[in-house]
């Protein structure tokens, strides 16, 4: 009999941890190899986590809402042929071990990955997290670091402000933590508790608006030929095709195709390089009553509208009936979010981290507008696009958006969806 132990897995690209949503299990436990034992959530799936061996639960090692790092053990198993250590797990010999000055760089390099919950507790606690000693994998701060700091009182807040004023002098000693602010509850007030799903999309906004230089640009297109042509197939499309042939998909065909174009635009920051991703696999947001989920439209300039339009229909539906897998949220290179489906008209849209660009497709609006020297009711849209300005300049980012806006003044009655 031997125990082993269950690590939080990586449940996508970028993320670095998860939140225990449920456990299915309970210790005492029988489970076999690939049995469901705990529901985890991260900012961008809900995914039931499996068990890696056959044997009796013996310890849960977080609560329900806690949140880990991958890695970190959250249960124990004790199974009756435990399997001996692989190869790649084995202890390398000493004499292939890095140099101590490159493991000291690369353990600097690792402190300075902050996951989004550090990012979150350093901002809420104005705590300095270069005076922070990690414990986590390269030395690295783990949110259970900055937990004991506070516990203990011993903060150094950041001393930003007072750089900022040379006649102050910083504090002797470390001092108290800046506590977040309290709201205190009145007669008729309503608490709702922040579900694990809103804490993560919280963290994931605040690294993005961290870590990303934000810039903003936004582009009005003429969509009066577009809009007649969708009037013009709905019904026969609705009928033949069992959903419905929306104008979200006539954008998103639009941006795929001026992806191919503009290969900058589907690209992502590395720190020591841009990557720009070969597949176009564009970002869809969905929303629900309490959470907002971005599923994949995979290798979407390889598909008609006809055939994004049922992508849509069918990732939608998975959204709210909670299908939605793993899979179908991995892999996304440049997202398109459908904020006019409120009647927005201007927005400005926090990028996707790691993607580079996001792009808001406002309302459909009649204005009058002037078209060969005469005044005319038009259908008008409004694109609006942010954009890291690490990867990407304002230059390609205008003629990507004149590209996009082409290719929807472009469309007629001759226009195919298939």
């Amino acid at each position: 009999m031997a125990i082993e132990q269950m690590k939080m897995p990586q449940l996508g690209e970028s993320v670095t941890e998860g939140t225990i949503s449920k456990w299915l299990v309970s210790p005492g436990d029988q489970v076999n190899k690939y049995d469901p034992i705990a529901e985890v959530m991260t900012d961008k799936v809900n995914a039931e986590v499996p068990s890696s061996f056959t044997g009796t639960i013996t310890k849960l090692s977080a609560e329900e809402g806690d949140t880990l790092q991958v890695g970190e053990v959250f249960c124990e198993i004790e199974v009756e042929n435990s399997e001996k250590q692989s190869p790649k797990e084995e202890s390398a010999p000493v004499q292939n071990e890095a140099p101590a000055s490159e493991k000291t760089i690369a353990d600097q390099s690792q402190k300075k990955r902050y996951s989004p919950a550090v990012l979150r507790i350093a901002d809420e606690h104005g705590i300095d997290l270069s005076s922070v000693q990690g414990t986590g994998a390269g030395r690295r701060i783990t949110r259970k670091d900055l937990l004991q700091l506070i516990e203990n009182g011993g903060i150094k807040e950041n001393t930003a402000s007072v750089s900022e004023a040379p006649h102050q002098t910083a504090p002797a000693q470390s001092a108290k933590p800046k506590a977040t602010p309290s709201m205190t509850s009145m007669p008729g007030d309503v608490e709702v508790p922040v579900t694990p799903i809103r804490q993560a999309i919280a963290a994931n906004m605040l690294r993005s608006k961290h870590e990303i230089p934000h810039a903003w640009t936004m582009m009005e297109v003429d969509v009066t030929n577009l809009v007649s042509r969708r009037n013009q197939l709905k019904d026969q499309f609705k009928a033949k095709e069992g959903f419905n042939l929306t104008f979200f998909a006539f954008f998103v065909k639009a941006v795929a195709q001026a992806l191919k174009e503009f290969p900058e635009m589907n690209s992502m920051w590395a720190g020591d390089k841009i990557v720009q991703k070969k597949a176009i696999n564009v970002s869809i947001a969905v929303a629900t009553d309490d959470a907002l989920f971005v599923p994949v439209i995979k290798d979407a300039d390889e598909k008609t509208i006809k055939g994004i339009a049922k992508d849509i229909h069918e990732l939608a539906a998975k959204v709210r009936q909670g299908k939605l897998k793993q899979s179908d949220m991995e892999g996304g290179t440049f997202t398109v979010n459908n904020t006019g489906s409120f009647g927005s008209v201007q927005s400005m849209g926090i990028i996707n981290y790691p993607q580079a660009a996001i792009l808001q497709v406002e309302s459909i609006v009649k204005r009058p507008m002037i078209v060969n020297g005469m005044i005319g009711a038009r259908d008008m849209v409004n694109l609006c696009l942010s954009l890291d300005h690490r990867v990407l300049d304002g230059l390609v980012c205008g003629r990507f958006l004149q590209r996009v806006k082409q290719i929807l003044e472009g469309i007629d009655e001759q226009t195919s969806v298939y």
